[in-house]
């Protein structure tokens, strides 16, 4: 997550780490709790930037308790519009009908979509062929590639990402349409974050959660400088001057 943070502010998406602190739960227990601040400053007409710099963005809040994590999203301009979702990693291939623990009328209600790292197609400007399940190779652990439809039924080991995604919108005549997008937005986001996690492998496998947290704190910090011109040690980085 820490990598795909700092790839997406080299896109210029403007993401800047606020909290980045250690936490704990009655019933998950020691986690990590993490508070960002997505700026979408730069996705706004050229000429509205000048009139609100860096006031819009997203508040991504999460609390990860591994193998249970809690992630929720807002809005700085929008109060009544929300994302929650709840994420839980089981060993499986998908097999679990309620590994989040839903109650009944949930369960009931609910929308399931199933997604496929290697075989679902992933929009162009995020597709990179060295992220492309089906022809992906780890050196470190020999998976891969994914080649054939069923590939989960005969690779081992097999882990499944199972969320539970709710949208909550308070904004009448927009109720429908916001969520059918948020909807379509966190697909795509879910497909690819999963394909990186898979295809990143080689520079994970092995780490020790010392040595996750250290990359957290480094890409952190250096996704903070490119956001907010901070330097490497977390203090604003000098303002450069120049004569005209």
């Amino acid at each position: 997550i820490a990598k795909h943070t700092l790839e997406k502010r080299e896109a210029g998406d403007g993401v800047e780490i606020v909290v980045n602190e250690p936490c704990e739960d009655k019933v998950h227990g020691k986690g990590q709790h993490t508070v960002k601040h997505v700026h979408l400053s730069s996705k706004l007409p050229t000429w509205v930037r000048p009139v609100i710099p860096k006031v819009i963005y997203m508040i991504e809040k999460a609390w990860n308790y591994y193998p249970y994590t809690v992630t929720e999203y807002s809005c700085s301009v929008i109060p009544r519009f929300s994302i929650h979702v709840e994420t839980r990693y089981e060993d499986n291939k998908g097999t679990s009908e309620n590994a989040v623990g839903v109650n009944s009328e949930v369960l009931q209600s609910r929308e399931v979509i199933y997604l496929d790292i290697s075989h679902d197609e992933i929009s162009e400007k995020n597709y990179k062929k060295e992220e492309d399940c089906r022809t992906f190779r780890s050196e470190k652990t020999g998976r891969g590639p994914l080649v054939d439809k069923d590939w989960k039924d005969h690779v081992n080991p097999v882990m499944c990402s199972y969320k539970l995604v709710s949208v909550t919108c308070g904004i009448w005549g927009m109720q429908s349409y916001l969520e059918n997008k948020v909807h379509e937005m966190v697909r795509e986001i879910l497909l690819l974050g999963h394909r990186q996690a898979f295809a990143w492998i080689d520079e994970w496998h092995g780490m020790t959660i010392e040595d996750v947290r250290k990359f957290e704190r480094e890409a952190h910090l250096e996704t903070n400088k490119k956001t907010l011109g901070q330097s490497k040690d977390g203090e604003d980085a000098p303002k450069k001057e120049s004569a005209v």
